[in-house]
């Protein structure tokens, strides 16, 4: 496939990255250094110039191109560039944007902007966060199978109960499959045997009630959130709000500009809004921030929402989750303190890719950048799968192959070694990145 990315920043570079290694890739960017510097840091075609101009993407090969996917800062110029593409009817377009007014436009009408697939940052972010928060040391949370099925990514910390536990041991749960540990040193497919080790990135696939008692059992003393305190009245703030008030919760919200303040105190019924510098310690402990079961810092800068977080801590916050727009940042915010770094662009490249991959399964899952992924496929009646016992096909898969879970008519069915694979059924399956396309040649 010959794709087209317009916008060689972070979430474009990661995008191009990601790709490379399975499609032809080219990369605009009006920035020559940007360019310069692709050109021999990825194995992509780099162009300069204007992504939204048709004279750059015939040099950049639209008419043979499979896919555009426009991924600048602006969200003007990646619905330009997506509607100047549409001179091309066979090109599918893709558009990052930040503002959710656009999605929410785009959502009303087919093809709207002549934009096939649109990602909205703001609104990923935040849904991100709330799924985050939800499960007590979870780093990264999705659902497959209209929600029958949650794959969820844990981190082990030193003092849980399960560190030192074998995968058998620590195994308790009928719905619940051990389906990786993601170590320093690469991605290990649990046995029973295995020992659980502090700083294990535990990934686990099941029902989402048995992933909410595997969180229980890895820190018991943490229950689910009831105080949830915003630093921030940012659309990812906002978002965060409006969603957490969906899910019956009542946050706090804290904004210091005193118009925006009102503007989120006027669509947040079930919100407090307090009007207020974030960083001010005095203000953060007459408001008794530090009793709260989570902070989410969603100011407008790295810096300050790094500062926010670790004031919180200080005080005694019990869990902070902090947005970072400098990708590079994350591990760095992790590192001194911070529970779970959120990275906008980041996520907005994983869910860019995931959909490009996810035209070949009805969802995805990309794991620790593209070292592994999680895949929903849908068992065809064709398909070599059925009628076939999960060992025999083990048998014929990589190692780096775990079958996490199948949904049967909207019913989960935990996957055991003689569980025969029907016609119609959705398996989800982890899957390293050098076992993916076995797995989705054989389901």
């Amino acid at each position: 496939m010959r794709v087209i990315v317009v916008g060689a920043g972070e979430v474009g570079s990661s995008i191009a990255e990601s790709l490379s290694g399975d499609h032809e890739v080219v990369v605009v960017d009006i920035d020559p250094d940007r360019v310069e510097s692709l050109t021999y840091s990825h194995d992509v075609l780099a162009i300069e110039g204007d992504g939204s101009e048709i004279e750059t993407l015939e040099e950049a090969g639209i008419d043979e191109a499979d896919m555009l996917i426009a991924s600048t800062d602006d969200d003007e110029t990646n619905i330009v560039t997506c509607g100047t593409a549409t001179v091309f009817p066979d090109v599918f377009t893709i558009a990052r944007v930040k503002r959710p007014q656009f999605l929410r436009t785009w959502e009303r009408g087919d093809r709207t902007f002549g934009v096939d697939f649109m990602v909205c940052t703001d609104l990923l972010t935040a849904q991100n966060i709330v799924g985050v928060i939800g499960l007590p040391t979870a780093r990264d949370v999705d659902t497959f199978a209209d929600g029958v099925v949650q794959m969820a990514e844990f981190e082990l910390p030193a003092e849980s109960p399960v560190v030192g536990q074998t995968v058998q041991e620590a195994d308790r749960f009928d719905s619940l499959t051990f389906a990786a540990i993601v170590r320093e040193d690469g991605i290990v497919i649990p046995r029973g045997d295995t020992v659980l080790e502090a700083g294990d990135d535990v990934v686990v696939i099941g029902s989402p009630d048995s992933t909410r008692q595997f969180s229980a059992e890895i820190a018991p003393q943490q229950t689910g959130p009831r105080d949830i305190v915003i630093v921030g009245g940012s659309e990812v703030g906002y978002q965060v709000a409006r969603l957490l008030e969906t899910r019956e919760f009542s946050p706090r919200l804290i904004e210091r500009d005193p118009e925006r303040a009102r503007w989120l105190a006027e669509r947040l019924p079930a919100t407090t809004v307090m009007q207020s510098d974030a960083t001010d310690q005095e203000f953060l402990e007459r408001e008794n921030v530090g009793e709260a079961d989570v902070l989410i810092a969603a100011l407008e800068n790295d810096q300050q929402n790094l500062l926010a977080g670790l004031l919180a801590q200080r005080l005694g916050t019990d869990r902070v989750v902090a947005v970072v727009d400098t990708v590079e940042f994350a591990d760095l915010f992790e590192a001194v303190g911070i529970d779970v770094a959120v990275s906008p662009r980041e996520g907005t490249a994983e869910e860019i890719t995931r959909f490009t991959r996810g035209r070949r399964a009805e969802n995805v899952a990309v794991i620790e950048g593209d070292r592994a992924e999680v895949l929903e496929l849908e068992v065809g009646s064709g398909g070599e799968a059925v009628g076939r016992t999960i060992a025999d096909l083990a048998a014929d898969l990589p190692e780096g192959v775990v079958f996490g879970a199948i949904t049967r008519n909207g019913t989960l069915v935990p996957p055991r070694g003689d569980t025969v694979v029907r016609d119609g059924d959705h398996v989800v399956v982890f899957a390293d990145a050098e076992a993916v396309e076995a797995v989705t040649e054989t389901l």
